[in-house]
């Protein structure tokens, strides 16, 4: 098959919104997974998603629709999965289509929760796609500023490079820039750990702390990021890439990023549960902190950051207590 083949989105979200708006600029036309009917005939009436990044139009000629997975998968070469992690198992159910001779594309921010597996290790220890044929999307990259065509910068990493080079040119146009490399796990892990570290950022903005100690706990976070990431992958990279610190920094304090606002929310004196119901977008780093916090119970590096978050959400302790400690461990 010569890359990319025919490329379906997966997932009727903002990213997937954005990612087949960046696609559409480059490609005669995709398919396009939806899992409600009604949506995609919505999406057919008005020209734009119902639901997502509304602001985008589309020229639906171009746009083969799907709410069959199954005949998505069998249409199309190069699948690019955008649901939220916590949903990703259930749609993969109805999957009977093999997807071993399929490239794979992730351009998911998360994990597979129950599992704590990383994305790109599910599909192959479950889908048996092989690993070469698996690549993610990540970087400091919101969908909202996609569909305004705001200067943006996306890796693309595959442990074939090669394949990553290839992937990364049907992403590029005039104001998205694409960049490849190897570093597959290393990516998985801080797009994992960014959100983990947003929700404290939105927790000590709700509680009115200031510009100059987010500089501090940033610090801080990048510093936890890589001693995390080097103690489960060791390779020779540079933390401060903008796929990882850049990444960090946008999901800490964007207005667009929802792990910041369930933060924020948590920060002002909401419940987890609270903040959760009130959310209309799946906060990640949410599921993303158990996970970690249960994988680093093997590796054993020291993650204050990442236990103070931890007993906020799962321990249900207090953000002034548990924030007040934190402070005391930054330089």
């Amino acid at each position: 098959m010569k890359l990319p083949g025919k490329i379906a989105i997966m997932g009727g979200g903002s990213w997937a919104t954005a990612l087949a708006k960046i696609l559409l600029s480059t490609q005669d036309s995709i398919n396009w997974y939806m899992r409600r009917p009604d949506r995609i005939e919505d999406f057919k009436r008005l020209g734009h998603n119902p639901s997502y990044l509304s602001g985008i139009k589309f020229d639906t000629d171009k746009i083969n629709f799907y709410s069959n997975i199954n005949q998505a998968i069998k249409d199309s070469d190069t699948l690019i999965f955008a649901t939220p992690s916590p949903f990703l198992k259930q749609h993969l159910k109805k999957v009977k289509t093999p997807l071993s001779s399929k490239i794979i594309i992730s351009a998911i921010k998360g994990i597979v929760s129950d599992e704590n597996m990383l994305i790109t290790d599910y599909f192959a220890e479950y889908y048996k796609v092989p690993i070469e044929n698996i690549a993610i999307i990540s970087g400091p990259c919101h969908a909202e500023e996609v569909a305004l065509e705001r200067l943006s910068y996306i890796t693309i990493a595959c442990p074939d490079i090669e394949k990553a080079q290839k992937i990364s040119e049907i992403f590029k146009n005039q104001y998205l820039k694409s960049s490849s490399c190897a570093d597959v796990i290393g990516i998985e892990y801080a797009s994992v750990l960014k959100n983990v570290y947003a929700i404290v950022a939105g927790i000590c903005h709700g509680m009115k702390y200031g510009d100059n100690f987010q500089a501090v706990f940033l610090s801080n976070a990048i510093e936890e990021m890589r001693n995390f990431v080097d103690a489960v992958y060791g390779l020779d990279r540079d933390i401060t890439d903008s796929v990882y610190l850049g990444d960090l920094l946008v999901t800490s304090y964007s207005r667009f990023s929802r792990n910041r606002t369930f933060g924020t929310m948590i920060g002002k004196g909401y419940s987890v549960k609270t903040a959760q119901l009130e959310m209309e977008m799946i906060a990640e780093g949410f599921y993303g902190t158990k996970c970690i916090h249960e994988i680093n119970e093997k590796y054993k590096v020291n993650m204050p950051i990442l236990d103070a978050v931890y007993q906020i959400l799962y321990e249900k302790k207090s953000p002034t207590t548990v924030i007040k400690q934190l402070t005391k461990t930054f330089k």
